[in-house]
């Protein structure tokens, strides 16, 4: 029977519950943070303009995050994406040139723990495709030596290495995908496995000497989408000492609207199947939470029309789909995640290997330092 007094009871109970996650998730503002894969973009500021508004730097600190891997470069298999790739590079070298104050190029481990220490942004620079390499393994070195650490091995579509998600054929990996993989070891590069078509990363996994990374990605025995990733597959990452970072995408769920049920429940799932030291965070998307008005909406129209024209939209992609989970859309989204997951029981030392200990390490193991 509900009385006023087991109203209050159950008040009073989650109010307790509340103030214990709240006190479990109190780590937070001290621990590394990383997103395995986002990106950096100044709203606030002139496109022609590289010094950051100091509206940008200020909300970037309230996110918590100490460093993301960005993509640094094109995707796809144009003849300019060699070009576009160093040009990308070059405009990164130069925006952090001009925020010596505040942003900072890692090329290693420590460089994460420096920008910790002292509160700046750390920006790992990496690639979603080797489509730009093909053939030509010598400009894996040449990108190693630009500062890039980490080197996906397919995006959506095929290219020489392998087959991509979207790939009907579901291929594989190829001779030179082996030679790929080999090289990208041999540079000290992490080898993300992202976007990958299922026998490809399946059988990347095996070729591969070191640990490799799945940046940005999903739990396919839990939503069967080609952006995500079997069980087995997690698994056998995972027994590499790898790490999946589970993405805030459209691909969690039906609808390609996802709750924030919707992620904790991949989250949960990635802990079950690969293991609280194998999980990590990797959002594919902006820090900045996305302001949703008339000009949002014709942005994304447009990014869709050009996605499908090149090929590589994935299935649940459309015109009047975000690519958010709206829950998780605000600054503290990293801060209200850690708060529910501590909430559901999960405790702060597993929390902290979710929010950047997995990455630290495994950034470590791939890069030095």
């Amino acid at each position: 029977m509900l009385t006023r007094r087991t109203v209050l009871q159950s008040g009073a109970a989650l109010a307790a519950l509340n103030a214990q996650a709240r006190a479990a998730s109190g780590w937070f503002a001290d621990a590394i943070v990383i997103d395995g894969l986002s990106s950096l973009s100044d709203p606030y500021a002139p496109p022609e303009q590289t010094r950051l508004s100091d509206r940008l730097k200020a909300e970037l600190r309230k996110t918590g995050t100490t460093a993301i891997n960005a993509t640094v470069g094109g995707v796809g298999n144009s003849p300019d994406i060699w070009r576009e790739t160093l040009q990308g590079a070059d405009g990164y070298d130069k925006a952090i040139a001009d925020n010596p104050d505040f942003l900072l190029h890692v090329k290693h481990a420590a460089d994460i723990r420096a920008a910790k220490a002292t509160g700046k942004f750390g920006i790992v620079y990496g690639t979603q495709d080797t489509s730009m390499v093909g053939a030509a393994l010598d400009r894996l070195g040449e990108l190693n030596r630009r500062g890039f650490r980490v080197i996906q091995l397919t995006y959506n579509l095929r290219n020489l290495s392998g087959d991509g998600a979207l790939e009907p054929g579901n291929a594989g990996l190829s001779k030179l995908g082996h030679a790929t993989i080999a090289r990208i070891e041999t540079e000290k590069m992490l080898l993300d496995l992202s976007h990958g078509g299922q026998r490809t990363i399946f059988e990347a996994i095996a070729a591969a000497k070191r640990p490799m990374g799945i940046s940005h990605t999903g739990c396919r025995d839990l939503f069967d989408h080609p952006r995500n990733v079997l069980d087995a597959d997690m698994r056998a990452c995972a027994n590499k000492g790898g790490v999946i970072g589970i993405y805030f995408m459209p691909f969690l769920a039906k609808g390609s609207k996802p709750t924030g049920a919707d992620l904790i429940a991949h989250i949960e799932h990635g802990w079950k199947v690969a293991g609280e030291d194998h999980l990590s965070i990797g959002t594919d998307g902006d820090q900045i939470p996305m302001e949703i008005n008339a000009e949002t909406w014709k942005r994304a129209r447009e990014m869709h029309e050009m996605r499908s024209t090149a090929g590589f939209a994935a299935p649940g992609e459309g015109a009047d789909i975000l690519t958010i989970v709206h829950d998780f859309n605000s600054l503290d989204r990293f801060q209200r995640l850690a708060d529910q997951l501590a909430a559901r029981g999960h405790g702060e030392a597993r929390l902290k290997k979710l929010f950047g200990g997995n990455l630290l390490r495994l950034y470590g193991e791939a890069w030095g330092g």
